[in-house]
């Protein structure tokens, strides 16, 4: 089976072909193509975003084809993101796939954007199977899940305010840094000269305690405390490289601490690391030193960490494998409710 997969949910306008085959599934193009318009404004700008995917879809579909080697008759299924995201962009996916499927009368299906994030490391680990605890972190979602089988998730915790990601672009606009923030954040924090900072962590304490917080997330008052420190800042400059540590060991430490406890609690030898956020090495390796002996984790490449069609692809092969397949009546949805998302809080863990 030769799937195209589609993603616009946001500010990357991305296309990749995979084929299923008898020993497994193999990526056979994933074309990326980032706004950059978006750097001036600061972030995204859904007008802007939707306007540069109607532009360049087409070519980027065409790209991929080309790379994999593949024409548009060959095609045997249509994956694209339906939600959430910006409904402007999402829309332009949805409506390409969705007259794409009907011209060579071939399944759509619709894909929710963090089940391709979960699906992404698969594409490159392919021993990669639950159970285990997933840590989705970007510049929209943060979110500790219990995957007890591939369909079927637990959500242990979320955040009540900012995602990571977006707390990592406040603060580097604070800083006056340029839009992404987190890999210009992770760049000056290697650049620290002293301890002299030490921000708050938000719900730390909540992580050894059983209950509706142990695994919930708040970062609000972290950057407002960054923003508090850079007002009192007789020296910036001098000052921006210890802000910039300081702030990213406070958010990662909160982020490997709750899925350390989840890890725990679940007994589960395996944590997944995806979404944007997961592209910090800072973070990598601490959730690799904290659960050394304990668990391994596990994460895919930066390039399918950020968003990509590719994870969109995996996903979409999963749900068709299963009889799944969506109609014509297919709307792209900012709010997409995830599929097999249980919101009990409470870890399956491993079954006696």
């Amino acid at each position: 089976m030769n799937l195209l997969a589609i993603e616009t949910s946001c500010d990357e306008t991305s296309a990749a072909l995979l084929r299923e085959e008898v020993d497994g599934t193999r990526l056979g193009s994933c074309v990326i193509l980032s706004q950059d318009v978006h750097r001036i404004f600061g972030g995204v700008v859904p007008e802007l975003a939707s306007r540069a995917h109607l532009a360049t879809l087409g070519p980027v579909v065409d790209q991929a084809l080309v790379e994999a080697g593949l024409r548009l008759e060959q095609l045997d299924a249509v994956a694209v993101t339906a939600g959430p995201g910006l409904v402007g962009a999402l829309l332009v996916g949805v409506m390409y796939a969705k007259t794409l499927a009907r011209r060579l009368r071939i399944p759509l299906i619709g894909v929710h954007h963090l089940e391709g994030h979960l699906f992404a490391p698969t594409l490159e680990r392919h021993d990669l199977a639950p159970p285990f605890v997933a840590l989705l972190v970007s510049g929209g979602h943060t979110m500790l899940l219990d995957v007890g089988e591939w369909g079927h998730y637990v959500l242990l915790g979320e955040t009540r305010d900012d995602a990571a990601g977006e707390a990592f672009d406040k603060v580097a606009a604070l800083l006056g840094l340029a839009y992404p923030g987190g890999p210009e954040i992770e760049r000056l924090a290697a650049q620290r000269k002293s301890d002299r900072f030490r921000f708050p962590r938000p719900m730390l304490h909540t992580a050894n305690q059983p209950g509706p917080e142990q695994y919930t997330f708040s970062f609000s008052g972290l950057k407002t405390a960054v923003r508090r420190a850079v007002e009192q800042s007789a020296d910036l400059t001098r000052d921006r490289p210890d802000l910039a540590r300081a702030f990213q060991d406070a958010a990662l430490e909160v982020l490997v601490e709750k899925a350390a406890a989840a890890i725990e609690a679940t007994g589960y030898s395996t944590l997944v690391l995806g979404g944007g956020v997961a592209c910090n090495l800072a973070l990598c390796h601490a959730a690799q030193s904290r659960l050394t002996g304990q668990a391994r984790v596990v994460v895919a490449s930066n390039r399918l960490n950020t968003d990509n069609a590719a994870m969109i692809g995996a996903a979409g092969l999963f749900r068709l494998r299963r009889g799944e397949s969506s109609g014509p009546d297919l709307e792209p949805r900012a709010d997409l409710p995830f599929p097999g998302l249980a919101r009990d809080r409470t870890p399956q863990g491993i079954t006696p």
